[in-house]
């Protein structure tokens, strides 16, 4: 049962930083309450943990445009964020955690500006047919973590120029651009700020669970734990990961669990590598392919039949199987 709630409004704007801060948080909630944190990064995109940045974004404009690139713990889709996109995370133990709470949150600050807004899809938050808003989930233990984006004033034309657009995913939407499925909240009330937002969400947030949020101080945390973790999520293995020349590699296909693309490395006739590039919201998926099919012989019976068996939902398995077939 949650007692209290805290709210914490980290300083930086390094997402190497900010991301080391959250994942303390996440394991600095205690067993009787929510925390809140409200933060912003510099320009950056930030890809989903099992998603293969080279297809996310343009490198080369990134470079450019001196934007940061981050890879976070949780699964979903590449996101852009500068200074006029504003980040919440919920942080709290297993018992606690309630998204449809959390999220009626970012709804009820919204509408003190007079704002209606909906959750839809897999994990947006829409204003009419235009997101304002992406959300990802990690848990680890007890311990569990919802994180998001609110756009609050982002420069949209940068955004546009450093994401690869999905445009099976667009289509499906019904638009043609990230731009045109996209909407800044300052276009919807010029009342909105980055600050007047967090006021807003410190303010929903003791409405929605019912007490006063107080304000959790940053030196509470392990200073040693956020250096360690920075350093990790500022490494190039972390970041881009490994890329070695796959012997097989199927399309991307779009299902209604997330884009999925399957690759394999072979030697000797069996697999060395299995990897799933995905922005699936289970950041464990990828992890749960490669511990399954790695050590398998090249045939695609075989390759099938460990799906079939591999405890991953009927969804999960059909598609697997399809990127399977296509390969083999």
């Amino acid at each position: 049962m949650i007692k209290k709630i805290r709210y914490c409004l980290p300083k930086s704007t390094d997402p190497y930083e900010n991301l080391a801060i959250e994942y303390a948080l996440m394991h600095a909630a205690g067993p009787d309450e929510c925390i809140m944190s409200l933060w912003q990064n510099r320009k950056t995109v930030v890809i989903g943990r099992n998603q293969n940045i080279f297809s996310e974004c343009r490198i080369e404009e990134l470079q450019a445009d001196s934007v940061t690139a981050a890879r976070r713990m949780s699964g979903g889709g590449a996101v852009y964020h500068d200074l006029g996109n504003l980040n919440f995370s919920f942080l709290a133990k297993d018992k606690n955690y309630d998204v449809d709470l959390q999220l009626s949150v970012i709804v009820t600050a919204l509408k003190k500006f007079n704002i209606d807004a909906l959750k839809t899809g897999r994990n947006d938050i829409t204003v009419g047919s235009r997101k304002i808003s992406g959300n990802a989930f990690l848990r680890e233990g007890s311990a569990r973590c919802h994180h998001g984006t609110l756009l609050i004033n982002v420069k949209t034309d940068d955004m546009a120029r450093c994401l690869i657009p999905d445009k099976e995913k667009l289509s499906s939407k019904g638009v043609s651009s990230v731009r045109s499925r996209t909407v800044n909240l300052h276009d919807l009330n010029a009342n909105i700020t980055a600050e007047s937002m967090k006021n807003a969400l410190i303010s929903a947030f003791s409405e929605v669970y019912g007490m006063k949020a107080e304000l959790f101080p940053l030196d509470e945390l392990d200073s040693d734990q956020i250096k360690k973790q920075k350093e990790k999520l500022s490494s190039k293995e972390w970041i881009f990961g490994e890329n070695p020349p796959f012997t097989f590699r199927s399309s991307r296909v779009r299902f209604n669990w997330g884009n999925a693309e399957l690759a394999f490395v072979s030697e000797h006739g069996k697999i060395k590598e299995a990897v799933l590039f995905t922005d699936s919201m289970d950041e464990t998926i990828s992890m749960k392919v490669a511990e399954k099919l790695s050590g398998l012989p090249c045939i695609k019976e075989d390759i099938l039949n460990a799906v079939r068996v591999g405890n991953f939902s009927t969804e999960v398995a059909d598609g697997l199987s399809r990127l399977i077939c296509e390969v083999f």
